[in-house]
């Protein structure tokens, strides 16, 4: 039987949630009721799969009693035992919940601890909002309720009833990809280094099922998590830009755990200076005041970039370095010494050599060099065909050494 978790607290959203586990029933699914109430007033209800004490079990250290007694504690410490009830289930084909700000931040990480491909869709209150701390680097579905989680109406049934017929429909059609032979890998791209990526993954799509991600700080963590997930087979890690927003403050950043998969893994990993020329950030009138007055360009009217400096490559480059000393696998990176992205080239508005070679330098007094983790210097710009040839043969030794 297929089964989906259908997850939320009772004591105050217990006619939605019974509404979608009916509702998912009748399309044909099993449908596993979990409650997650923390109210110490709350009567466990008879029909009921999961009651709150039994998730509360799984929590890694048992929290006190009298730390329960505040609300904020007592969400964030039923979040923590759901993620392990969650994880010790083998029968998960699909999750859904429902909730407002408390429900959504108690549910989502549980949700985020499940494998990609598994369907997960959640009704919020917050889903038309920023939803980055809900999703991360996860393929979760939210939704936005319209009205509150609060009691069925004329709304909330349509909205319920769509969230629960998506989630059912997606657990009752998966899509197989055992048909598929080909070993998977990943990819970073950015706009200004598209050239790069598609040379690379149409040299290599014949033998490998190329995964490319957008280097936008969520495209890097979910790169990393399939690594972390034992999906990809290694890495070409062509745009390591997220970097550059994190040190400096744009609004694409990676996280402090950057490369952090393929230490833990000791994956292939072949990397390069994809895009290290520039900080994002939104429109113009978004940039911080203290930039208005740096090398500014306007890669479309949504986002704005600006040129790093030379003292800022420098940390860049020392920062990368010492991740990539952290990696004990087969590691390559590639420098281009004739520019890092589309836009920094001689007649380009970021073309800076001095900054350049300010961050090539940095990465070769940071990183230490042995047979298996390579700094490789070229003459060439990260764009130019034979980059792509040697980032592609790079990977092949990479994977036979591994």
């Amino acid at each position: 039987m297929n089964t989906v978790y259908v997850v939320g607290t009772c004591d105050t959203k217990g006619s939605e949630l019974r509404y979608l586990r009916d509702l998912i029933r009748e399309a044909g699914c099993d449908a596993v009721l979990v409650d997650v109430s923390v109210s110490e007033f709350h009567k466990e209800a008879a029909d009921v799969d999961a009651q709150p004490s039994e998730v509360a079990r799984f929590h890694p250290t048992s929290p006190k009693p009298e730390e329960l007694k505040d609300r904020g504690k007592a969400v964030a410490a039923m979040s923590e035992a759901l993620v392990e009830f969650i994880r010790s289930r083998t029968d998960v084909d699909g999750i859904i919940g429902a909730g407002g700000t408390g429900g959504t931040a108690l549910i989502a990480p549980a949700m985020r601890a499940l494998p990609i491909g598994v369907p997960k869709v959640l009704v919020s209150t917050v889903a038309s909002g920023n939803v980055a701390p809900y999703v991360g680097p996860t393929d979760i579905s939210m939704m936005y309720s319209v009205t509150d989680v609060s009691g069925l109406n004329r709304i909330s049934r349509v909205v319920l009833a769509n969230a629960a017929h998506s989630v059912a429909g997606m657990v009752l059609n998966k899509v197989s990809v055992a048909d598929d032979e080909r070993p998977a890998i990943g990819l970073t791209m950015f706009g200004v280094t598209t050239p790069c990526v598609q040379a690379v993954t149409g040299a290599l799509e014949a033998d490998f099922d190329c995964l490319v991600f957008h280097a936008t700080g969520t495209g890097g963590q979910s790169f990393e998590k399939l690594a972390d997930s034992g999906l990809l087979i290694g890495g070409i890690d062509v745009s390591t830009t997220e970097v550059c927003d994190y040190l400096v403050g744009g609004v694409f950043p990676c996280t402090a755990d950057r490369f952090g998969a393929f230490a833990r893994t000791r994956l292939p990993y072949v990397g390069s200076c994809g895009a290290l020329d520039m900080v994002n950030f939104g429109a113009m009138d978004t940039v911080p005041s203290q930039f208005r007055s740096r090398r500014l360009h306007v890669h479309n009217p949504q986002v704005t970039l600006m040129r790093t400096t030379r003292e800022e490559c420098n940390r860049i480059g020392e920062w990368i370095g010492e991740r990539l000393n952290l990696c004990q696998g087969p590691v390559r990176f590639l420098i281009p010494e004739l520019g890092v992205s589309a836009i920094d080239a001689p007649g380009r508005p970021f073309h800076d050599p001095e900054a350049d070679s300010a961050l090539f330098a940095a990465l070769e007094r940071t990183v230490r060099r042995s047979d298996k983790r390579q700094l490789i210097r070229v003459p060439l710009h990260i764009n130019d065909p034979e980059f792509a040839e040697l980032l592609v043969t790079n990977f092949k030794e990479a994977l036979r050494e591994h």
